[in-house]
Order: structure tokens, then C-alpha cells, then sequence
């Protein structure tokens, strides 16, 4: 383990550094959020003779994503955490004041006193990917909401919203077509796609979505870390004899999976023959409809994990189908 640490607090435009040095004392800097400032960081750590500190930083965002990237990639031990952890670090230690410098001081004794696990830089291939899904998200989040002004909109507005909409169909089609090729000219993703289909109840969209999250199985320790990591874990809720709250999602993870499993969990769970057993199990046991849903989004991703894990094809006979 380094001796150093050091917090980075991230925003759009500016990264706020403290560096912990062995001695509980700190060295402050504040770089660009570019790959200028990034060199100057590491040039900064290096005339403070700690080369290898150990980082910590947020996830907030994308902002924090070239940064661990770059520094990943130059050798030094990068860890992101989830800005719960933090904010509930700030609190147990009673911490009243919230600027960019304080937050970068805490970032750096959370990381020192906790030793968070390391994060692994992914490839250019899976960034690349990553950055297509949510741009066609994005695309029809746009769409939504331009469809439901249509339906209210004056005459004089309306040719406007309709053309728009054209250019987003068009936008989405093509994106969904780059999408597929850039699977295709990667023959690990194109593979792991394969594995992906084979599983009733998700198509195209989701398996993509699936594989810009999870294609490096080697991330998660097992299928209950890949799904806490899109806060579809469990949370229970029970305090002494009097306090039995009904289990819930978490959602302390990333929200954009969820929503991209809900439709899937519903075609699994109506339309195929493993995913109506799932829902008639459930059902017996005295579930709820929405807990059978939420229940249905982890096993997703349990499943599309193992098959990930595995290298093999869905088994029906693995899931009472």
C-alpha cells in the first residue's frame, strides 16, 4: 500500500487535488479537468516524490472518467467510489463545511482509512460503446418528449416538432446501426453479444447495453456485485420486534441500467416460458407485482453474468424451463 493518497474532487472544468502525505498533512492543487491538467498533476506528485499515491475519487457523472483513465493507465491505483460512501463518511465524522478543497481532503482520508478496491481501466472499445448507448438514450429521451408536445402543440409549431421528429428517427436508426457495426468489428464483444441473445426476453438494445456495462466480468466478484452495481440488490429494512419494512431495490447504483432492464423484465416475465415459471414461483410465494419485476431485472443480470462468465449459452433447464 502507498503511504500517499490522494482525493480528487471532480467537477466539469477543474479537478481540486489534496495529496495526504504519511504524516496526516495534506498538499493542495487544482488542475484542469483536461489531459493538460492531468500531466500536470502527475508532474505535481512527482516533485512531491509520491509517484504511486493511491487515488480516490467520486463517481459524479462522466467527469470522472478521463482522469481515471489517464492515471489508470499510467500505473497508479485509481479507486471510484459511489458518493454515498462519501457523504456518509463526511457525516459519521460530523464534517459541517462542503467546499471543493474540504471535499478533496476527505476524499483522501476516506481512502486512507478505508482502502478502497482498486478500479479497472476499460478499453477503448467498451468506452466507445458505453458512449453510444447513452447517446441513444439520450436520443429517446428527446423523441419522448417531443412526441408528447405534438399532441398539445399549436398549429403554428406543430410542422417544426414533426420535422424533428423525422430527424430523430433517422438519428436513432443510424445510431442503432453504428452500435451493431462496432460490436461486430470487435470479435470479443461480437462473442459475448452471441452469449447475450441466447437468453430469452433480451434483444439487440439490451444486450448492448448489457455488454457496455458488463462485458469485463473480471469487475464484479460475483452476480450479486454486478447487480449492486446497478442498485438492483436487495435493501432490508428491520429494526427490534416492531420494525419489518417490505424489502426494496437499493437503486445505490446506476440508474440508466435499470431503466434499460424494466421492458426487458417484463417481456421475460410475460412472454417467455422461464420467465412466466419466475413470475408463477413468485406469485405463490405472495410477492407483489412490482417485486416480481424488480426481482426479474437481478435475475437479468445474474443470468447474463453467468452466461458472460461462463462463455455458454443459456440453459433452460438451468432456470425450470
Amino acid at each position: 500500500m502507498s503511504p500517499f493518497h490522494l482525493g480528487i474532487d471532480v467537477a466539469k472544468a477543474k479537478l481540486d487535488c489534496a495529496l495526504r502525505l504519511p504524516n496526516g498533512k495534506f498538499r493542495a492543487k487544482v488542475v484542469a479537468n483536461s489531459p493538460e491538467g492531468f500531466a500536470l498533476l502527475v508532474t505535481w506528485l512527482a516533485s512531491h516524490k509520491a509517484p504511486q499515491p493511491h487515488v480516490c475519487m467520486e463517481a459524479t457523472g462522466i467527469y470522472w472518467e478521463e482522469v481515471a483513465q489517464y492515471l489508470a493507465t499510467a500505473g497508479l491505483t485509481v479507486s471510484v467510489v459511489n458518493p454515498a460512501q462519501i457523504k456518509a463518511y463526511a457525516s459519521s465524522r460530523l464534517t459541517r463545511t462542503k467546499t471543493d478543497a474540504v471535499d478533496a481532503k476527505l476524499i483522501a482520508d476516506f481512502c486512507a482509512e478505508r482502502q478502497p478496491s482498486a478500479w479497472q481501466a476499460r478499453s477503448e472499445a467498451e468506452i466507445a460503446l458505453r458512449a453510444l448507448v447513452l447517446r441513444l438514450d439520450a436520443l429517446q429521451t428527446m423523441r419522448t418528449q417531443e412526441s408528447n408536445r405534438l399532441e398539445v402543440s399549436r398549429d403554428a409549431v406543430r410542422d417544426d416538432i414533426q420535422q424533428h421528429l423525422d430527424w430523430l428517427d433517422a438519428d436513432i436508426k443510424q445510431l442503432v446501426e453504428t452500435i451493431n457495426d462496432h460490436i461486430d468489428h470487435h470479435p470479443d464483444l461480437k462473442q459475448k453479444r452471441e452469449l447475450l441473445n441466447s437468453i430469452p426476453g433480451i434483444g439487440e438494445r439490451t444486450s448492448a447495453v448489457i455488454l457496455a456495462f458488463y462485458s469485463d466480468t473480471e469487475r464484479f466478484a460475483n452476480s450479486r456485485k454486478a447487480a449492486a452495481f446497478a442498485g438492483l440488490d436487495p435493501r432490508q429494512h428491520e429494526s427490534g420486534s416492531s420494525v419489518r419494512g417490505k424489502p426494496r431495490l437499493s437503486k445505490i447504483g446506476h440508474a440508466f441500467i435499470r431503466k434499460s432492464l424494466y421492458m426487458p423484465a417484463m417481456v421475460t416475465l410475460y412472454r417467455t416460458g422461464w420467465g412466466k415459471q419466475f413470475k408463477e414461483r413468485l406469485a405463490i410465494a405472495g410477492k407483489p407485482p412490482k417485486l416480481i419485476i424488480g426481482a426479474m431485472m437481478r435475475k437479468l443480470i445474474h443470468v447474463a453474468f453467468g452466461v458472460l462468465k461462463s462463455g455458454k449459452n443459456f440453459d433452460p433447464a438451468l432456470h425450470g424451463a
